[in-house]
């Protein structure tokens, strides 16, 4: 089966559905669905900033939108689209909203001119993984964050506020019954599907699809997309390639180790035994290696008790199930869940 639509979660469709004037409505929709604004604070308008008060970070490409919104309170919202989970995430996100807010002042300006901000993000990830002793997680798909006097749990400062969307924690299947329901399965699903879901056959569901429709698309346009697919492609692929250049250099490793083992036993049976526990221990330690790596490139601490747990480790599978609980994991604990 072929799929019609292309996927919403790269960075030039996102852009063509929530990014441009001619589908401002589509934005409008997704903000106040994913703000849960209501009554007066509904937003009714949007302005797209101009790129020079865009914030001009090299590592903030997958930054989507930037707009102004007109609501009763005249706040401005930073819109951030983001499929993988690279390193200092979470401060790459604080850094984003915060500079929105301080680059609205301009010489001459008054502090009481700045308006707050929202940094809306969509992952293709869990941020949080922890769950209750029922089983549900702790922070659920669509969570807000603000600050809060730490003693009372009074909230305040508002100024600067975060919205996240965990698309791995959307559980409706193809029944979504609430509007954030249906923008998570849309975000999720719409690449997969060859026709409109009853689910999102109506409103700015549908017509978020039918900006998807590849069929729509210009020759021009068809290869802008595949290049964008080619980068995040290319993206996932460099953690991948830092996995299996850890597994073949153990091996290597392995192999000479059994090599000169097996001249030691001067024995044909010594030299076929120190070579298969050489390569077998080989690949043991660039799995322990490979875990390692990937641990700090995610910016993650370990104690000295965790780093001897990975190095004392000898299980192939127990390694491989650490490794790939870096992709997403933010704490030790997470590591070895």
């Amino acid at each position: 089966m072929r799929a019609v639509f292309a996927d919403p979660k790269t960075d030039y469709i996102f852009k063509r559905i929530f990014g441009s004037e001619a589908h401002k409505d589509l934005l409008i929709a997704l903000l106040n669905h994913l703000l849960e604004l209501e009554g007066e604070h509904r937003i009714l308008e949007v302005q797209y900033l101009p790129p020079e008060q865009h914030v001009a970070v090299p590592e903030l490409k997958l930054s989507i939108v930037d707009v102004k919104c007109t609501d009763a309170e005249g706040r401005r919202f930073v819109v951030e689209m983001q499929v993988l989970n690279v390193e200092g995430f979470e401060k790459r996100v604080v850094y984003n909203a915060s500079k929105a807010y301080v680059m609205q002042l301009r010489n001459g300006d008054e502090y009481p001119a700045l308006c707050n901000v929202v940094g809306l993000t969509i992952c293709n990830f869990k941020l949080w993984h922890e769950r209750d002793q029922a089983g549900r997680h702790k922070v659920p798909m669509l969570s807000r964050w603000r600050m809060t006097e730490q003693h009372s749990g009074e909230p305040g400062l508002p100024q600067v506020q975060y919205v996240f969307l965990e698309l791995p924690k959307y559980a409706a299947g193809d029944d979504p019954q609430t509007l954030v329901e249906k923008w998570a399965y849309f975000f999720r699903e719409a690449k997969n599907l060859d026709v409109v879901p009853p689910a999102l056959s109506e409103g700015p569901f549908r017509e978020a699809l039918e900006v998807t429709r590849k069929s729509a698309f210009t020759p021009e346009e068809w290869e802008v997309y595949e290049r964008a697919k080619m980068a995040e492609q290319d993206a996932r692929g460099a953690l991948v390639l830092a996995h299996r250049e850890g597994v073949e250099e153990g091996e290597s490793r392995g192999k000479l180790v059994g090599k000169l083992e097996g001249k030691l036993e001067g024995k044909l049976e010594g030299k076929l035994e120190g070579k298969l526990e050489g390569k077998l221990e080989g690949k043991i330690e660039g799995k322990r290696d490979t875990l390692l790596r990937l641990v700090g490139r995610a910016g993650i601490t370990l104690t000295d008790e965790a780093r001897m747990r990975i190095e004392a480790n000898t299980d192939a599978v127990t390694l491989d199930r650490w490794i790939d609980n870096i992709f997403g994991a933010k704490t030790e604990a997470d590591v070895f869940s």
